[in-house]
């Protein structure tokens, strides 16, 4: 009877994958929603039924993928159903939800790079390359464009701006991908919590974001990059790439640490709500002020233990 009910179970995930697929393919203005839905079938089987049999349910839905989708659409599932089953055992064991979070965030990462991999082998299609292609093109689209308004006089400057920052941005590509990564996990996770406290009965959730802190070696980390970046390193080479990834990388969970403060500081001052909304608000709107000021804020919280010290004038 249990293999039966997993069997069934699997047979469901399947089915419900397929449907998110084919709205995700053919429902351009639906597919921003269900792109971060697809995980979820694989989340609830492999929470239910931990890994094993979830990978068999995986095979499985990469060759329907392809069989009634397309050869060019098996890159989804890899990385869809790799996270999503990550998560579900992490689920299935009782794991904490910034825990879970971690290992699914840690599988997105793995699925992508899979993508890449797959990309490259079986369709001889080189990403780096496709996406310097694009974005020459994008480029020369531009300049012909200022040219045609009677911009000539600044196209070779506004050009040379253009070039710097797309460099920049294909630098830090390692970086964007842990992003995306950790993107899917957090709504496919919450989501998915979501719909076992409802159909098991279950009480998963995460803790208040005023509770998240970060371990104070990301300090000693933040240092390191920031000595490295006095030195004068070659910009093509590895080492620049590395350092400033991890730049990127460490300046995003500092930003992160200090919106958690400031949540934490109003709840604890019991002040208006609102105020937390608003500081990320100005942050997306004013970037260049607000997210210096929290991640400063980040710094704080982390190295002089801010929260110990509200506590102790309570």
């Amino acid at each position: 009877m249990n293999q039966s009910k997993k069997i069934m179970d699997g047979t469901l995930v399947i089915v419900i994958y397929m449907m998110l697929l084919f709205i995700t393919i053919f429902v351009p203005f639906l597919s921003m929603v269900s792109i971060f839905l697809l995980p979820v079938p694989f989340v609830l089987y492999a929470a239910k039924y931990n890994w094993k049999p979830s990978l068999v349910v995986w095979v499985l839905a990469i060759l329907f993928t392809v069989l009634l989708a397309s050869i060019y659409t098996i890159a989804i599932p890899i990385v869809v159903g790799l996270g999503g089953i990550i998560i579900g055992s992490a689920i299935y064991k009782d794991l904490s939800a910034y825990e879970t979070l971690a290992r699914g965030a840690f599988g997105f990462v793995i699925g992508l790079l899979l993508l890449f991999v797959s990309t490259q082998v079986l369709f001889q299609v080189n990403f780096m390359t496709e996406l310097r292609t694009m974005i020459s093109e994008s480029v020369e689209m531009s300049t012909a464009f200022l040219e045609s308004v009677g911009m000539q006089g600044q196209t070779e400057h506004i050009q040379e701006l253009m070039e710097i920052q797309i460099q920049h941005f294909i630098d830090i590509l390692p970086v964007l991908l842990i992003t995306t990564a950790f993107l899917l996990a957090l709504i496919s996770q919450w989501v998915s919590y979501k719909m076992l406290n409802r159909i098991q009965k279950r009480d998963l959730y995460f803790p208040p974001f005023r509770t998240l802190r970060f371990p104070t070696s990301i300090l000693g980390l933040y240092l390191i990059v920031i000595i490295f970046s006095l030195f004068e390193l070659n910009s093509s080479g590895i080492v620049y790439l590395i350092f400033q990834n991890a730049d990127v990388l460490l300046s995003f969970l500092l930003a992160i640490q200090g919106f958690s403060f400031i949540f934490y500081y109003t709840h604890h001052k019991k002040l208006p709500k609102f105020i937390p909304i608003l500081s990320i608000i100005l942050t997306v709107l004013l970037p260049v002020i607000f997210l210096t000021l929290v991640r400063i804020i980040g710094i704080f919280d982390i190295g002089f233990n801010m929260r110990e010290r509200l506590m102790r004038k309570k």
